[in-house]
Order: C-alpha cells, then sequence, then structure tokens
C-alpha cells in the first residue's frame, strides 16, 4: 500500500478524533516526519518531530535517563519508551506519540543488536492525565534506505491498526512491513553507542 494512501487515512482517522500525533526519531534521521507532513493538511493533526540522533540528544531533548542508555543502550525498547514518553512530556498538544530506535546500517550492529533491528515505542495520552505507553521490536532486511523506510511503513501501520477506522468502509487492509518475529532486548557493551 502507498505511503501516502496511509498517510491520508491516518489524518482522517486523528482529524475525527479530534487528535494529534508527535513523534521522536533517531535511526530514521526525520524520514517519519517527512513522510506524514508529505500530505497537505497535516498541519491539522501532526503536532511535531524530534530527531534525537546521538545519546546526548535522546538525554537532553527527551529526557532519556544516562542510566537507560547506559544499561540497555540506545537500541532498546526501554529508551524507546523513554523517548516516546518524553515526546508527549514535552508536547502538551500531542495525543499519541511515536518513537523510533535502531540500527540502520550497514554497520553498527552487534551479534546481539544486528543491523536491521528497529525498536519503537507508542504512547497515548490518557483522559486521567497519565501516559500508556508500549514497545514493540522489529528486523528489516536490506539496504539502509530499505531499513529505515521498512520502519516508517511499520509505524503508519500499527497507528492505522491502533487508532482504527472511525467508519467501517474506512478500514484499510494491513500492509506487513517486516519479515521477522518481534526480537526480546539484550545488553552489549557496544550498545552505548549510537544507533546510526
Amino acid at each position: 500500500m502507498k505511503e501516502a494512501y496511509k498517510v491520508k487515512h491516518l489524518g482522517l482517522y486523528l482529524q475525527r478524533l479530534g487528535a494529534r500525533v508527535a513523534c521522536a526519531e533517531s535511526c530514521t534521521g526525520g524520514l517519519l516526519a517527512a513522510t506524514l507532513t508529505h500530505i497537505a493538511g497535516a498541519s491539522q493533526w501532526f503536532e511535531r518531530a524530534y530527531i534525537t540522533y546521538s545519546n546526548e540528544a535522546k538525554q537532553a531533548d527527551l529526557g532519556v535517563s544516562a542510566e537507560t542508555l547506559k544499561r540497555y543502550g540506545a537500541v532498546s525498547e526501554e529508551t524507546a519508551i523513554e523517548m516516546a514518553n518524553g515526546v508527549l512530556e514535552r508536547s502538551e498538544h500531542a495525543d499519541y506519540a511515536v518513537s523510533i530506535t535502531g540500527v540502520a546500517g550497514p554497520e553498527g550492529g552487534t551479534e546481539s543488536k544486528p543491523v536491521g533491528m528497529v525498536c519503537f515505542a507508542f504512547a497515548k495520552r490518557l483522559e486521567s492525565g497519565g501516559v500508556h505507553s508500549d514497545a514493540i521490536t522489529r528486523h528489516f532486511t536490506g539496504s539502509r534506505e530499505q531499513v529505515r523506510t521498512q520502519a516508517v511503513s511499520f509505524v503508519l501501520d500499527q497507528w492505522l491498526a491502533r487508532l482504527g477506522p472511525a467508519h467501517e468502509d474506512d478500514a484499510i487492509p494491513s500492509a506487513g512491513s517486516a519479515d521477522s518475529s518481534p526480537l526480546g532486548t539484550a545488553d552489549s557493551a557496544a550498545d552505548t553507542l549510537n544507533d546510526n
């Protein structure tokens, strides 16, 4: 399914919900934000984006703790969750947030966190004022560009599935973009390196 088609429908869903989204990107370097804002009218439902490529940026801009980065690494579900939560903490008008952190390649992978491993976190603001977030890890194959593109496509598919169609005739079939099953996280001395 074309990404522009996914974004168009995502925008329709968000407008019907009266909701706005924001994102934090590391290995995709702004590709998600560019994809979302490629559609005219995105300002009605897209709030902002953070490009936090380095560990220092993740800490300074999103409040990711140094302890989390040291213990789990930049490419981890724990870091992804802190990134997504940090977006909502800093974006009072955003209702949903997503974060992306991974190893796009072609170098930088380790045995425990190989090239193509990408961690995502999805966060939503609750009526109580709190935030609910969960993380997913996927393995993608292909070139650096392909890994980044697949990561963006996965986010769009996830948001469409999570937000759900407002009307039955708006239902969009899932376009699977990941070739392998979810992976757990693992510690490694090399994991503290940036996820470039």
